[in-house]
Parts: C-alpha cells; structure tokens; sequence
C-alpha cells in the first residue's frame, strides 16, 4: 500500500497514541487514507498504586479504584481512613505522592478531567439571594457550559425543580438545595458524579427523592462515586461498595460478594429458631423434621450478613 506524506504522518500521530494508552482497552473504528478515528474505552474513575503523604502522615497507602460507566460506587470508612483525599485527588484539588489517578482516561486535574467531573460538596453553601436559574447560569459560566437556558430547564425538570426556577436559594427547603446541588454538579454534562454526604440531612421522603435520582442519572449513563456514612442507602442504590481504612481498601465488592451466611431462621407455632450453621440447601431438611415432630412452620429464610456487619467488622469497630 502506498502512503501519501500526510498519511505517514497520520499513522505516526496513531502510534504515539497507541503508546500513550498502552495500558487501555482501544478500539480503531474506521481508517482512512490520511486518518484514524480512536475511541478510548476507560473507566470513569481509574485510581492506581495511590499514595498520598502529608509529612510523616500517610493519608493513602496505594488504593485501587475503579468506576465504570453508568456505575453507582458506594466509598465507606471511618473519618480518617482517607475519603476525602481521594476525592481531592480525582478533583484536581491534591496531587498524589505516587500512584495514578484518571477521569475518563484524562489524568486528575487537567483541563479534559475537570470538564468530565461533577461534585458536590458535603457542606454546600449558595448564595442565598439567587434564584435556582440564576445560580445554575453562573455554573455554566464556571464550567464555559453552552446549553444555555435550554440545558438549565432541563436540570431543574430532571431534579423535580421544574416549578422553584425563580424562586431564591434562601427561600428553600433542605431537600430542594440538596437536589439543586445535584443540578448545579450536572452542569456541562459531565460522565461523572462525586457526591459526599448527598443524603445526610434529608428526611426519608427526600432520601428516596435522592435515591430515584441517582437511579435516573445511571440510566443516563452518567457514573457516580458515592461518599456516605448511612449504610442502608448505600446497599440500596449502590452497584459495588469500597471501605478504606487508615488509607487503603480493607473490602470491596456488591454488597451481594461483601455480605456472609448467617444460618436459617424458621417461624413456628413455637416462635422463631435459629439454625446458625445452616445453609440454603439445607432448609428443606429442616423444615421437614420440624413438620414431623409436630411444629407449624409459617415461614424460613436464610439469614445473611447487613452492610453495616460488614462495615463494623471491616473496620474492626472503629467510630468516626
């Protein structure tokens, strides 16, 4: 095949390329003559080997991390134990001591990262006097965003804000800042979501409000790192779960993996019994002995271990 001087050009820019992403999945969809068209397909978090030191103290001893896309990751530990680091790190915000960290294949922090990122911070704070579509504008400004009003009506009907567009920031109850937080975090389109402590001074109405939200935002594709200390909203809306303790992963997996086999329990006419050692396939057996030794047998189920067992034994008990 013969190549033009351009087209030599072109297959060197490709093999730089190629050497820079050596360590990623790519896929080549189309050559032509003088040029290839590359997708890169990449976590919308990949954390690698991540140290971060501050002096003699050791905020992170090499984590691994990672979010997929339209994945809901649920990060866990006792104050301390290096979340908020993390965060800082896949923000921009802190520079790791070693170790790599990237969004959407952009290393944390640069121009290409800053764009793919939404946050929204535990401690929020608007100003009191805007309105929802004035503080949303002034996001688009931040972020060089050009939806325009079109993309503003968009977040304020996707957060249940359609209504409370003039309406100003003081003038609202917890639950809707919260949900415009959210709002002012999607600005830009971003492919991923880091939320600290989304939930933490809401209601259950606003709980679930929040929780349906972040159920619509998957189904949208967008990725979401989930920084939170209520354990039960975790396992309920979470794809895979991390806990970090004194700077590294002590336990990860769906809460399915995290969770262990507590036994069986069975309901009589007698009340409740406990078969700890028993398993699923054992309660046939079970439930056929009771039945000859005369028992009613309302009910069994096969007991597993919460969330919030295995947060307390992957941290050994300690507090925040």
């Amino acid at each position: 095949m013969w190549w033009s001087l351009e087209g030599l050009a072109a297959r060197k820019r490709v093999a730089a390329r190629l050497r820079f992403f050596c360590d990623r999945s790519l896929f080549v969809t189309a050559w032509h003559d003088t040029e290839c068209t590359l997708d890169a397909v990449s976590a919308a978090l990949a954390v690698s080997g991540l140290v971060k030191r501050y002096g003699a103290v050791e905020a992170l001893g090499g984590v691994d991390l990672e979010v997929r896309e339209s994945e809901l990751v649920g990060l866990l530990g006792p104050n301390g134990a290096g979340k908020s680091t993390l965060v800082k790190i896949a923000c921009g915000l802190v520079r790791p001591t070693t170790g790599r960290a990237e969004v959407c294949g952009a290393r944390a922090g640069s121009r290409e990262a800053r764009a793919a990122l939404g946050y929204l911070a535990e401690l929020f704070r608007f100003p009191g006097w805007m309105t929802a579509d004035e503080l949303l504008e002034l996001h688009q400004r931040l972020a060089a965003s050009h939806g325009g009003e079109r993309e503003r009506v968009d977040l304020l009907e996707l957060v249940g804000l359609q209504d409370a567009r003039r309406r100003p920031v003081e003038a609202m109850s917890k639950g809707m800042q919260q949900r415009l937080g959210i709002a002012q975090a999607l600005v830009g389109s971003p492919r991923l979501l880091l939320l600290d402590e989304p939930t933490s001074a809401l209601d259950p109405v606003g709980r679930r409000t929040v929780r349906t939200l972040l159920e619509e935002l998957q189904r949208r594709g967008v990725s979401v790192l989930l920084n939170s200390h209520l354990l039960s909203e975790i396992e309920l809306v979470c794809d895979r779960v991390v806990i970090l303790l004194g700077g590294r992963v002590v336990a990860a997996g769906t809460p399915s993996e995290l969770a262990r086999p507590r036994g069986v329990e069975i309901e009589t006419n007698e009340g409740k019994r406990t078969f700890p050692e028993a398993e699923r396939d054992d309660i046939p057996r079970l439930v056929g002995e009771l039945v000859r030794d005369g028992k009613s047998v309302y009910g069994a189920r096969l007991l597993t271990s919460t969330l919030e067992d295995v947060y307390v034994e992957a941290v050994s008990g300690e507090t925040s």
